[in-house]
Parts: C-alpha cells; sequence; structure tokens
C-alpha cells in the first residue's frame, strides 16, 4: 500500500480522470445519505491527499481540497453505482462468472460488489496500474491486467484463465476512443467470448460535433482544468446502433441517470422530462450472442 513514488509515473490527461472519479466517490461516501458507499476510495484517498496538496498540478491540489462540483460528485457516484447493480445482479445468475472492468482507472468496484465467489479483473493501461498496484492488493479473485483494451493480447490471456459467463463494464472509456476502435473492441469481445453481456456508458452523437462538443471541452478544461487531451472523440446515435454492429449483439435494457429518481439531484431531475436529454450520455446494457 505504499505511495511513495506515486505520482513520478507518467500518466496522460485521459488516464488523470481517474482521480477525479476517485475523489468523487470518496467525497459522496462522507456525505449526508450518500449516493454510493465506497469505503475503498476514502482509503485511497487519505493515502494521496497530502502528496496532491504539494502537487504542481492546480487540478491535483483542487482534488486535495475537495473542490469538486457538487453536481458532478452525484452524476459520477450515481454512474457508479448502477454499474454495481449491473455486476450485483449479474453474479446470482452467473455462478462462477467473471467481471472484467474495462478502462478501470481507480475504480474499487471489486470491494463494494464481492460476493465471495466471483473472480474479477481491473484492465488499464500499465501506467495507470503501475499506480493502481501501489494502493489495493491483488487477491486469489481479483487480478489486473496492464494493458490497452485495445491491445488484443490481453482476450488471449483472459481465455487461458477463465472459464463460463463474463460480463464486461466499461465506464467512462468508449468516448474517449474513435468509433472504429470501439466497433472493434465490441466484435472482438463478442467472438472471444460468446454469449457474454456488456454494460457501457456512451455519448449521444451530438456531442462529438459542433457546439456541444466545444461546450462540453471548455467544461472538462477550464472547470475541471483536465488537460486538452481530455475530448470526446466517439458516439452513437441511439441504443439500437450497437446492434446493428453484428447480427449476435443484442439490447437489454438502457439506463440514463434521470430514471434513478435520486432526490439529491433536486432540480435537475427537470432535465429529464426534455426529450433528448436523457440520452446524452447513458448506460447501454448488452448480450454479446
Amino acid at each position: 500500500m505504499e505511495n511513495s513514488g506515486l505520482f513520478d509515473v507518467k500518466i496522460s490527461d485521459i488516464s488523470s480522470t481517474m482521480l477525479i472519479t476517485l475523489y468523487c466517490r470518496a467525497l459522496e461516501s462522507r456525505s449526508r445519505n450518500p449516493i454510493i458507499n465506497d469505503p475503498q476510495a476514502v482509503r485511497i484517498v487519505d493515502a494521496i491527499n497530502s502528496r496532491l496538496a504539494g502537487s504542481e498540478d492546480r487540478l491535483y491540489r483542487e482534488l486535495a481540497q475537495g473542490k469538486l462540483d457538487k453536481k458532478l460528485v452525484m452524476f459520477i457516484s450515481l454512474r457508479a453505482r448502477r454499474f454495481d447493480d449491473y455486476a450485483r445482479a449479474f453474479l446470482p445468475g452467473n455462478p462462477g462468472g467473471t467481471i472484467v472492468n474495462l478502462g478501470c482507472g481507480l475504480d474499487t468496484r471489486f470491494w463494494r460488489i464481492d460476493d465471495g465467489k466471483t473472480g474479477f479483473y481491473d484492465l488499464d493501461l500499465p501506467e495507470v496500474i503501475e499506480i493502481k498496484r501501489k494502493l489495493c492488493r491483488e487477491s486469489e479473485r481479483y487480478h489486473m491486467i496492464a494493458s490497452s483494451a485495445l491491445d488484443y493480447n490481453w482476450l488471449s490471456l483472459l481465455k487461458t484463465q477463465v472459464n463460463g459467463p463474463v460480463l464486461f463494464l466499461a465506464e467512462g472509456l468508449f468516448m474517449y476512443l474513435e468509433k472504429k476502435d470501439v466497433r472493434e473492441l465490441v466484435l472482438k469481445l463478442q467472438s472471444s467470448f460468446p454469449g457474454s453481456e456488456l454494460v457501457c456508458e456512451v455519448v449521444n452523437e451530438s456531442m462529438v460535433h459542433g457546439w456541444l462538443k466545444g461546450a462540453m471541452n471548455m467544461r472538462m478544461h477550464k472547470q475541471l482544468h483536465v488537460g486538452g487531451g481530455v475530448t470526446f472523440l466517439s458516439g452513437i446515435k441511439d441504443g439500437k446502433e450497437i446492434e446493428s454492429w453484428s447480427p449476435g449483439i443484442r439490447l437489454m435494457d438502457e439506463w440514463s441517470y434521470f430514471d434513478s429518481a435520486e432526490k439529491k439531484l433536486g432540480p435537475a431531475l427537470f432535465f429529464g422530462k426534455i426529450p433528448g436529454m436523457r440520452r446524452v450520455q447513458w448506460i447501454v446494457h448488452y448480450k454479446l450472442g
């Protein structure tokens, strides 16, 4: 658990967003009537906070001071809770199954949903996993894979270690990949593990072009102080689009932040009544038959 030299590892602008989501979950866990309870996120934040506070990076310093927009904290926590719900729903009907968390960052889902039986793999870029291994311990059922999701050697490795059904999770990943790469990845998951399930966060293709993309970039760069490399590269028009990529892919359900009816959202729930707003950024669940 030693965090000596933690940020001597150089990470990309996109990978740095893993700290934002980590702090969102920790802050929400410490709030009244929390949307999510994440003791491991709190533990990690406590371990790295002093190091971030002395950083030259403005994002790191503001995170250490707890300077995060309350709405962002709520939305990130709602998203994490919904992915947790999908994972928990998968476990009873798939004894001996495996969950693979793509682009995991500093997510701590294994400890939030562990049923004492399920195998769990966290996958991210080597530099991210190098940091994560300093903060979290692997075990007999919890493993980390240091690889880009687009370097498909990890799929061959996984096939040698996994028997039974697999649930792939992609939280905050696909929108940062080119669309052709998202399509290729989904088809690789399907061909390597037919019958598996995929839960992924997506954005509407309107967010990838024009003024909406500009507005999103301005918010991320000016308000969150993330680097210029953080921008959405791909989106879809609706949940049915990914079904069209292969005859065996079936859309099982979709979820919008506004479906939660979370009281903490307050007036923001109004936007869920506006046509189109429910499918700006949302979660889709597929069977990869």
